[in-house]
């Protein structure tokens, strides 16, 4: 069977082994994924951004995962654990991490220190600058980073099918390859990127509003970081 008899068939989407529901467990083990990087790293780069204190932790650790193999890191921990989908989740979450991590802190940093010291001049608490001034500020950054981290989750997220038990869209892939049917390789991998296209494009949009957002309420004349 061809690349669009797979792609184009009903009963290619339907079922227990549909392709709808390997798209539909995909995006879900991707957005876990990246909401546990987000609960760990936006806050942590926040206080690092905010206090100036702790840069190089955030370079160190950041290097340090991306150079963590993330197949050898995953067969580790489903071996040290249990065959489930719930370890190859962390381990895409430690991939989010750096990316997330990374780009608050330099969202922060970089925030208008006219703005900070004016707001610090009004009597403004610390953690009032920080959650009122510079984290708008820095969101445009942290969308970048989000945008980034999720380009790579959905990518990797193929690689959990070597794992028994684990859907997503690397099944249907694993499944072609194990068969010799290579139209559903090519549509495993066609969906793959085009779910990550779609998500960053939804991710690119929000990152504009934000900007104009920004730009709109932002004094004459106060620099906005754009996302990029």
């Amino acid at each position: 069977m061809n690349f669009f008899q797979y792609l184009l068939s009903g009963s290619s989407w339907t079922g227990s082994d549909g392709l709808a529901l390997h798209v539909g467990q995909h995006l879900l083990y991707s957005l876990i994924s990246i909401a546990i990087a987000a609960v760990i790293g936006i806050p942590i780069g926040m206080l690092i951004g905010h206090t100036g204190r702790g840069n190089f932790v955030v370079i160190a650790l950041a290097n340090s995962f991306r150079a963590i193999p993330t197949f050898g890191l995953l067969i580790l921990v489903v071996l040290l654990t249990e065959t489930s989908w719930i370890p190859v989740v962390c381990v895409l979450g430690v991939l989010a991490l750096p990316p997330l991590l990374t780009s608050t802190a330099t969202g922060i940093t970089q925030a208008d220190q006219q703005a900070v010291h004016a707001a610090r001049a009004l009597g403004m608490s610390a953690g009032q600058v920080l959650g009122r001034v510079e984290m708008p500020l820095a969101m445009p950054l942290v969308i970048a980073g989000l945008r980034s981290a999720t380009l790579q989750v959905i990518a990797t997220a193929t690689v959990g099918a070597y794992v028994p038990g684990f859907g997503g869209l690397g099944r249907p892939i694993m499944d072609g390859l194990r068969n010799g049917n290579y139209g559903q390789v090519l549509a495993g991998a066609v969906l793959v990127a085009a779910l990550a296209i779609l998500l960053d494009l939804l991710l690119s949009l929000v990152g504009r509003a934000t900007g104009r957002h920004l730009r709109l309420k932002a004094p004459r004349g106060a620099p906005v970081v754009e996302a990029p």
